[in-house]
């Protein structure tokens, strides 16, 4: 059942399913008794509890792996997801971050500090390259190579990666490198390349909130997010011409239909600028 799934992937698929075994319990149901009438039951009780279609659409992803566990197990003899209707699920577009607020979320932190040298290092690296930000937390020292201005990730269902960084993202975490994680370090050793001054990796809700702090030091209105980052990266490169196929692989998405949606992103704001500049619009 977990065979190429993430860690994120895999506690979300379990967080499901203790959720809808809970609900079996309440209802005097054995897991393995369940049928498809039961399982509809309960997509019925989500609907009244008014949670997302996305949610949904991951708890049948999730109960689909699991019930096929159970079958090749021998634990049931009929799988009760088969035929299950996924919801429809609204497309919604990626946070649209311009070019001009970018740069001032990226000159937003003070490198003289060495916290917010930190924060500029990982701001610099994430726009640069296009990390997830489990990716960016979880970045190790082996996986970057300076000289060759790359880093080597290994994405969602164990598939690795070389993403080039560019010049500003590489100046600023060789300085992270040389001056702040010293620093934290106290001469003690770590795998990890983002730390706090606890000699701790970086956690994705440690860096949300660094984000959320310079997002209010620099004014923007917008809601932004450390994913914001990334989103902003893919519609970018689309903007300055790069082929969709490249920034599928740079992303790390499985099928380039993923990676399409921006390509809307970047069309949206075509249309503003010609409505905006083009005399006869």
């Amino acid at each position: 059942m977990a065979q190429g799934l993430s860690q994120n992937t895999l506690n979300a698929y379990k967080s499901d399913l203790k959720t809808f075994l809970n609900w079996l319990i309440k209802h005097s149901i054995p897991i393995e008794s369940a049928s498809k009438k039961n399982l509809e039951a309960y997509l019925s009780y989500r609907y009244q509890k008014s949670l997302s279609a996305r949610s949904t659409a991951r708890f049948i992803s999730s109960a689909r792996k699991f019930y096929a566990w159970m079958l090749a197990e021998g634990l049931v003899s009929i799988d009760p997801t088969l035929d299950l209707q996924l919801p429809k699920l609204p497309k919604s577009l990626p946070k649209d971050l311009s070019e001009d607020d970018v740069g001032k979320l990226l000159s937003a932190p003070n490198d003289s500090d060495l916290l917010e040298q930190r924060d500029k290092a990982m701001f610099e690296v994430l726009y640069a390259t296009g990390l997830r930000v489990s990716e960016l937390v979880m970045l190790e020292m082996q996986n970057i190579n300076m000289q060759q201005g790359v880093v080597r990730i290994l994405g969602k269902g164990g598939k690795e990666r070389m993403v080039p960084m560019g010049e500003n993202a590489i100046f600023c975490l060789q300085q992270y490198l040389d001056q702040a994680r010293p620093d934290f370090l106290l001469g003690a050793l770590s795998d990890y390349v983002f730390l706090s001054k606890q000699k701790k990796p970086m956690t994705r809700q440690t860096f949300w909130h660094r984000v959320k702090r310079y997002v209010e030091r620099v004014g923007i209105k917008k809601s932004v997010s450390p994913h914001t980052l990334r989103h902003a990266f893919a519609t970018h490169l689309l903007n300055h011409g790069a082929d969709l196929r490249a920034v599928q692989m740079l992303l790390g998405h499985s099928n380039v239909s993923t990676t399409t949606i921006y390509t809307h992103v970047a069309q949206a704001r075509l249309q503003a600028l010609f409505e905006i500049h083009h005399p006869r619009s």
